[in-house]
């Protein structure tokens, strides 16, 4: 994905715009010269990305719950998306054992409204629902899970994302198999980046932490992740619509993850955040009773997307942790967060066309 042409002109629909991802994936639709509308309740954190960005003003914004059937059907109806990327979820696991039906409720039945819609108003090229690397059956091995592996996630938040997926693959058999509409799934691995407030997630709790001038708590050091820049799956989704929407063969389920090298613990990443970060900055294992379950141990085979659409990783963890630390940093000296959005966005991207993905 040398630049983002193909995205010009194109009405491209993203569910859950307010949230994290949601706010970096629109801020790169609305360089492209996209018409973006984005579906999604209010933001879920305060501070808030989409806010500080102020990324309503570069796109439509409709506030609406991805349960509400009638209103999502609506918007479709009215803007009558090209692509859409399905992103709205309750994403947090220890928030699903908090929250189980609302986490299922949202998971499962948000996708089956928007995959609803698209079967309906009939205008969508190219879809793709945004999963998890947490949809897989977890064995604890040290290789990386397969698009072919089952689909089992033990707490209700990789559940219920389990369902998701087969959900589409089932919409995908029984309604589009003519290919009249291409839809994919995407698995991406622990994504960092600034603008990311959500609590329980490790690279904005050690902002937190350093923020405050004190050490950063670890629930787990050794538990194993495939972290990545945010920039990292969201180019992946963005190729992976691009290149289903004039091949639908394409289509399918897509691992996204770092190489396998940048699959580090949770006490190396808090490593390279406090290199970063500088000024003393520390960590420590703090035991926590009655904790829930967490898988400790997850890594992603990318082989797939890798052969079949040409796409490799661009930052390595060191830089993605970097240029999160720059984000949190600039803020703080009153840069614009938009301005710095689209910095690292150009960045990535002239590294990425040395690559030739």
């Amino acid at each position: 994905m040398k630049n983002l042409d193909f995205y010009k002109d194109k009405c491209v629909l993203v569910t859950g715009h307010t949230g994290f991802k949601g706010t970096w994936l629109c801020k790169i639709l609305s360089m492209s010269g996209a018409k973006v509308v984005g579906y999604a309740l209010e933001p879920p954190t305060d501070p808030s990305l989409f806010v500080q960005s102020e990324m309503a003003k570069e796109m439509t914004c409709v506030i609406g719950d991805i349960r509400d059937y009638d209103k999502l059907l609506s918007v479709f109806a009215e803007h009558r998306p090209d692509i859409v990327f399905h992103l709205a979820a309750q994403p947090i696991v220890r928030e699903s054992y908090r929250t189980p039906r609302e986490t299922f409720s949202t998971n499962v039945m948000g996708t089956v409204n928007v995959l609803e819609c698209a079967r309906q108003v009939g205008c969508v090229r190219s879809l793709l629902n945004v999963t998890t690397d947490k949809v897989y059956e977890n064995h604890e091995w040290e290789w990386g899970y397969r698009e072919t592996d089952t689909l089992c996630g033990f707490d209700p938040y990789s559940n219920s994302k389990s369902c998701s997926e087969l959900v589409t693959r089932s919409y995908k058999n029984s309604f589009f198999d003519d290919g009249r509409i291409a839809v994919s799934t995407a698995r991406a691995g622990n994504v960092i980046g600034g603008g990311d407030y959500a609590a329980d997630r490790l690279i904005p709790d050690c902002v937190r932490a350093a923020m405050k001038c004190e050490p950063i708590i670890l629930r787990n050091p050794l538990s194993v992740r495939p972290f990545q820049h945010v920039l990292e799956p969201l180019f992946a989704y963005l190729l992976i619509a691009e290149k289903q929407y004039s091949d639908p063969s394409l289509a399918g389920s897509y691992n996204v993850g770092p190489t396998q090298s940048d699959c580090l613990t949770s006490g190396e990443m808090a490593d390279l955040f406090c290199a970063a970060w500088g000024d003393n900055q520390t960590w420590r294992c703090v035991s926590e009773e009655n904790a829930v379950h967490e898988a400790n141990f997850l890594r992603l085979d990318c082989a797939r997307i890798r052969e079949r659409l040409g796409w490799q990783p661009v930052w390595n963890a060191q830089t993605a942790v970097a240029k999160t630390v720059e984000f949190t940093k600039r803020g703080l000296y009153g840069k614009i967060p938009a301005e710095t959005m689209q910095r690292q966005i150009e960045e990535y991207m002239e590294i990425q066309s040395c690559l030739k993905i």
